[in-house]
């Protein structure tokens, strides 16, 4: 609404402003979103003219006032206080957007330019648990996904999972000693984190087991058939318990989206050769190494990113590199992501610094790291169990969806048994996922159960609770939702009006949520319209409403209030019951 609202204002400013004496440049930047909603939706503060125009701000907001309001009497509202000039946008202009995006299957929301996007996220490592932190780059990187893909972009999911490197020696030997069957069985119930700890401990305490390990390394990168087939049990098991809980979650990721680090090792002499070539490869304490410039050590030395290490072994570094020589030559993406946690910023930061020093990632191309914040216990501590352990993916949704189940018996108590069990996994998951999205991403949040399953705030059964509300509206109204269609908005109330403020920027939110990769500014957003919508509700009768045009303009309200509530809460994967 505020764009669309400056941009029909611009002409008439901009000749009101000539016809004063200021130019483009001293005014066009202090038009913008008013800072005090009550007051205005657009405002152009004046005191900066002051010195340009050798007056008063208040005079001058009087003078500009005068000479716009006329031309603007269809659009806004103008006003002057204290050297703001104010436009708050009027009714039938709120009218005449509304009949626009409710009659647009895409609510307003225009596609963009398509270009191929390469979104890494969730990446576990094999034969161990998925966690809070994998939670965060799952759930965030799903929501990006599909807002790119909703803007009309190609984009090409990876899971970048651990499969690959020295820890799969003492795997496969400890697989071996439990034998096929078991080891199946134990990885299959998704006891991960139990079967990489005993592998450990036999490698810590047993010589000869840490030796059959070091040998098993040797055969897997060597390609050995047997020692391939093997770690390829362990990562089977693995993924089939991985998508239980995507499943769960309801995330587009699929094994087609897997991409592991056993997928570039052939790519990684590739890049050290290139690396070579490029004169940027020296060697350091017997390392193969590149200096990105600007990164130091606490002596001030110079940081390198070490690519072969003494051994010959690669470091993580040259996976990402080889990801990224992938990504761009094979895939042809014009736009890299990673969602990945806060803590690897530097990482990442000297990975693209020396993909482009190398060539690897033209200027047209762009990698972006997607940080996010730890998830924290009420005392603002990293969420743990009571052991002190890693929480369990599978077993913190489980008990998401266990407590809404109460919650749903409690919220109402006439649903059947099979309803119920539906509704309870739709607010268990939503709760978990919208905690976490309506976070702005790089902070830490507080992993609160209350607050998360309650239908009242900032939670998705709140909005699941709305949504279901109009559904109910809809089921109550002997005509049908198509009829409403095209239906004047006849907006009169002052709930009627503010409702429809939110709705008319539900567009320009969503974009702004997209270019910033910031899902929380449509949560926070989706929540404004829900509050609006129940103040709405309480004091504007819908079907018992006297005059028929106005019954039809309030059901279109709710009409267009339910559908930015499926789109929004669509696009972070969260469901919507039609009954609660």
């Amino acid at each position: 609404m505020i764009r669309d609202l400056i941009q029909e204002s611009l002409p008439f400013f901009s000749e009101a402003m000539n016809s004063i004496g200021v130019s483009d440049s001293e005014w066009l930047g202090l038009f913008g979103k008013a800072t005090v909603e009550d007051h205005a939706d657009v405002a152009l503060p004046c005191h900066a003219l002051a010195k340009v125009l050798r007056r008063s701000p208040t005079d001058i907001a009087q003078e500009i006032c005068n000479l716009v309001s006329t031309s603007l009497e269809e659009i806004a509202e103008v006003s002057y206080i204290g050297g703001f000039v104010n436009l708050k946008a009027k009714p039938s202009w709120l009218s005449r957007r509304l009949m626009e995006i409710h009659s647009d299957d895409r609510i307003g929301v225009k596609t963009d330019q398509s270009l191929t996007y390469v979104v890494d996220y969730s990446a576990p490592n094999v034969a161990k648990e998925m966690h809070v932190g994998h939670l965060r780059s799952t759930v965030i990187g799903d929501t990006i996904v599909r807002m790119l893909e909703f803007k009309g972009h190609k984009v090409i999911r990876e899971n970048h999972i651990g499969d690959w490197g020295t820890p799969f020696g003492m795997l496969i030997e400890h697989l071996l000693d439990l034998g096929e069957d078991e080891a199946a069985n134990e990885l299959g119930v998704g006891d991960l984190d139990s079967f990489y700890k005993q592998a450990r401990e036999k490698f810590v305490s047993d010589s000869e087991f840490a030796e059959r390990s070091r040998g098993r390394v040797v055969k897997l990168q060597g390609g050995d058939s047997e020692t391939l087939r093997l770690w390829r049990v362990l990562v089977d098991e693995s993924m089939r318990y991985f998508n239980e809980v995507y499943s769960m979650l309801g995330v587009l990721l699929e094994n087609e989206d897997i991409r592991g680090e056993s997928s570039y090792q052939d790519l990684l002499p590739i890049v050290v050769d290139r690396l070579s070539k490029e004169g940027i490869l020296e060697n350091s304490d017997g390392a193969d190494v590149v200096f990105p410039g600007g990164w130091y050590n606490r002596e001030g030395e110079p940081f390198p990113m070490i690519i072969r290490k003494g051994d010959g072994g690669y470091n993580y570094s040259t996976s990402d590199l080889a990801c990224i020589i992938d990504r761009i030559e094979r895939l042809k993406c014009d736009r890299l992501l990673y969602v990945v946690g806060t803590p690897q910023k530097q990482h990442f930061e000297m990975v693209f610094q020396v993909a482009a020093m190398a060539g690897f990632m033209p200027k047209s191309s762009n990698a972006t790291h997607v940080n996010f914040g730890s998830v924290l216990d009420t005392n603002g501590k990293v969420l743990k169990s009571r052991e002190g352990e890693v929480i369990k993916l599978h077993d913190l949704l489980r008990e998401s969806i266990n407590r809404a189940y109460e919650a749903v018996i409690n919220k109402n108590p006439d649903l059947d048994d099979k309803e119920r069990e539906e509704v309870a996994k739709l607010v268990g998951i939503g709760a978990v996922k919208f905690a976490d999205l309506s976070t702005e991403r790089t902070k830490d949040y507080v992993f609160d159960w209350g607050r998360m399953l309650s239908f009242d705030g900032n939670s998705a059964p709140y909005l699941q609770y709305a949504y279901a509300r109009i559904c109910s509206i809809f089921r109550r109204w002997p005509g049908e939702r198509e009829e409403i269609v095209g239906s004047r908005f006849l907006l009169h109330h002052p709930d009627e009006i503010y409702l429809s403020r939110k709705l008319v920027d539900f567009p320009s939110i969503l974009e702004e949520s997209i270019q910033s990769f910031n899902p929380h500014k449509i949560c926070f957003h989706l929540l404004s319209i829900a509050s609006s919508f129940a103040t709405f509700y309480e004091n504007c009768k819908v079907l018992k409403s006297d005059d028929e045009n106005s019954k039809l303009s309030r059901l279109s309200l709710c009409d267009l209030t339910a559908r930015q509530l499926q789109l929004g809460l669509g696009l972070l994967g969260i469901g919507l019951p039609e009954r609660m």
